[in-house]
């Protein structure tokens, strides 16, 4: 199948006004979501990759996806390696997609792009790179790979439009007219005739609203255009009477206008501007080539009008929580804790007694969940991987055909979240079915010794979070070992599970405005031996302010702060213990060893009472054993 719908899609790249010797098909919707709906799958449609980041490069001889390496080992299973190339972008000598666009094409070729798919930096990157090889970028504005998926009976599915939900005060802690009349305020301070909001997460969270339009994201399908007389809602969904009331009660009028009409609309306003006072729109530098476009009245004026184009204002706005979304993500933590001891509990008690397939586990899992209050589903879909495919580090479990059996002789990695109305979790527990090797409970350790030195470092304010990732991986390089993905990222409230600008990685994030009390960030080293086991840790961590006299394991060393910057640390608010039979303790030191024992104690304390409360007498049984303190032989 593959190769049919690459030969019908280089038939209509020839077909082109302008022929085209390439055609790029980014992951990404127009949104630039990383997790997207269906209806905007094409990368999966035409290479069978189903991982969540990647890009397709086609020309009329070659077919090639670029990818980071927590899909090398996905990509490699999935794909038919006669026709697709896998580059890996993780590596250093892995060529960037616009120089192996130079290296690969021909002075005067062209390289076309859906402008809806692409931010505005990537467009840019790619037209300067290209520019150099005397090539050229073109914006095709209707997609191919849709006309490719009608011509051949395969039409792609319709975009959702599910309900949309009003999120009360008691959970965002900010009425929505109080962020609009933020945002206003900094849109006089640009003098920008309005500031036009792409991101669906950043939609939801400035008008406290929710929905279901991408599975595990709680986002609806949108655009949000502030001036400082109106706001515009780009969205064909209907607003529900509870809808209304809310974003009354909250101080927002809004005008409506159907999802379509997006491009249309901001070409007429940038026709109305340029008859007046010129202002330039604001937008992020992460909005597609095509609302940049229109936005500046590219095709509609002779001059177009000058643009802002920068980190938006929004994403700097949800990147630090408020107190009550704070308190939330603590709270929800709790609930989410019961319900994972819970399930590890009943897969401990049963695992040796009847087969328990990888799927059922992970529905399992979800029925523990759904008895916690405030629960409205899966942050992503979980990882349950048994043996060899806990070293894919983006496992996806299949549901049809033969399905995989969780073996008492499987180190079992399970990574999976839960979305609540007061916040979103992302946990990350590995745990031996019976009792791990020597080279197993070596490497776990070591990717807990990583995870104990990122969670309990001291850092100075506005420091950028890649300072932080050499700490995580200190123990696996020490004897020659490494994971091939970030150590962290951030974590939305009630919204995408993965949350810019700020987070933890080998590779700095571009637009990291550094660290700040308030935000919520994963912690999440890793080992993955390919074709056997794999191991990961991953805890989320609250950003704190830290003093000589705070609850933090190294506070009391302290004799400065960073020449007046500013202290900060890190707290750990999962709450679920790590295997201790898994546990070389001789790779522990002192320090390491009294951490682990006041995490493991902090967790009994804190669920304990709940378990107990409920009548759950076997998980609390279950959790004591689980956080008695570890001592040395």
């Amino acid at each position: 199948m593959s190769l049919q719908r690459l030969t019908a899609l280089r038939a209509l790249m020839a077909s082109q006004p302008k022929a085209l010797a390439a055609y790029i098909i980014p992951t990404a919707d127009a949104h630039n979501s990383e997790y997207i709906s269906p209806a905007d799958a094409r990368r999966e449609w035409l290479s069978g990759f189903t991982g969540s980041a990647g890009t397709a490069v086609v020309t009329l001889s070659k077919a090639l996806v670029w990818t980071d390496g927590r899909y090398y080992t996905q990509f490699e299973k999935e794909t038919d390696a006669a026709i697709w190339t896998l580059m890996k972008q993780s590596l250093p000598d892995t060529p960037s997609m616009e120089k192996w666009l130079a290296s690969n094409l021909n002075a005067g070729d062209v390289v076309g792009v859906d402008p809806h798919t692409m931010t505005r930096e990537e467009w840019t990157t790619l037209k300067n790179g290209l520019k150099k090889a005397k090539m050229e970028v073109v914006p095709v504005e209707e997609n191919l790979v849709d006309k490719v998926r009608v011509q051949l009976n395969d039409p792609a599915p319709k975009r959702p439009s599910n309900d949309i939900v009003p999120l009360p005060v008691k959970y965002t802690g900010k009425k929505a007219g109080e962020k609009i009349q933020e945002l206003r305020t900094k849109i006089a301070e640009k003098k920008a005739a309005a500031f036009i909001v792409t991101a669906l997460d950043e939609v939801a969270y400035t008008l406290n609203l929710r929905g279901s339009d991408i599975e595990y994201n709680p986002v609806f399908f949108s655009y949000l255009v502030i001036t400082p007389t109106t706001v515009v809602l780009f969205c064909s969904h209907p607003l529900s009477d509870s809808v209304k009331h809310q974003l009354s009660e909250e101080g927002v009028e809004l005008k409506q206008i159907p999802y379509e009409e997006i491009i249309d609309t901001l070409q007429q306003y940038a026709k109305t501007e340029s008859s007046g006072e010129c202002r330039p729109m604001w937008l992020s530098n992460e909005a597609s080539e095509a609302v940049h476009r229109a936005a500046s009245g590219v095709g509609v004026l002779d001059k177009p009008l000058d643009l802002i184009s920068e980190v938006s204002p929004v994403a700097l706005m949800k990147l630090v929580k408020n107190e009550v979304e704070l308190q939330g993500f603590r709270n929800c933590h709790i609930r989410d804790g019961i319900a994972v001891v819970r399930f590890f509990r009943w897969l401990e008690q049963n695992v040796n007694e009847t087969t328990i397939s990888e799927v059922q586990a992970a529905d399992k899992l979800l029925e523990f969940r759904k008895e916690e209050s405030d629960f409205m589903g899966p942050s992503f879909e979980t990882i349950p991987g048994a043996g060899p495919n806990g070293a894919v580090i983006h496992y996806s479990a299949p549901r049809s055909g033969p399905q995989h059996v969780i073996s008492p002789k499987h180190m079992f990695l399970l990574d999976s979240g839960g979305q609540y109305k007061d916040g979103t979790t992302d946990i990350t527990r590995t745990r031996h079915m019976s009792k791990a090797n020597q080279e197993q409970r070596d490497a776990f350790t070591r990717v807990l010794k990583g995870q104990m030195m990122v969670g309990s470092a001291l850092f100075p304010q506005k420091v950028k979070g890649n300072v932080l990732d050499s700490f995580a991986r200190k123990a696996l390089w020490d004897v020659g070992l490494d994971y091939a993905h970030g150590t962290g990222h951030g974590v939305g409230h009630f919204l995408n599970v993965h949350e810019g600008p700020s987070g933890v990685s080998w590779r700095p994030y571009p637009h990291d405005p550094g660290l700040m009390p308030g935000q919520i960030l994963s912690n999440e080293p890793g080992y993955y031996k390919v074709g056997d086991y794999g191991i990961r840790h991953e805890d989320l961590v609250e950003v704190v302010s830290v003093t000589k006299d705070s609850d933090h394991p190294r506070a009391k060393n302290l004799v400065g702060d960073y020449g007046g910057r500013g202290v900060l640390g890190f707290r750990t608010i999962t709450m679920v213990p790590h295997q201790r039979e898994s546990i070389d303790v001789n790779l522990l030191d002192d320090f390491e060893l009294n951490y682990l024992n006041n995490y493991h104690k902090k967790v009994l304390e804190t669920l304990g009472p709940v378990l107990k409360g409920r009548g759950l007498v076997k998980d609390l049984q279950w959790l004591e054993r689980e956080c008695q303190p570890i001592v040395r032989a």
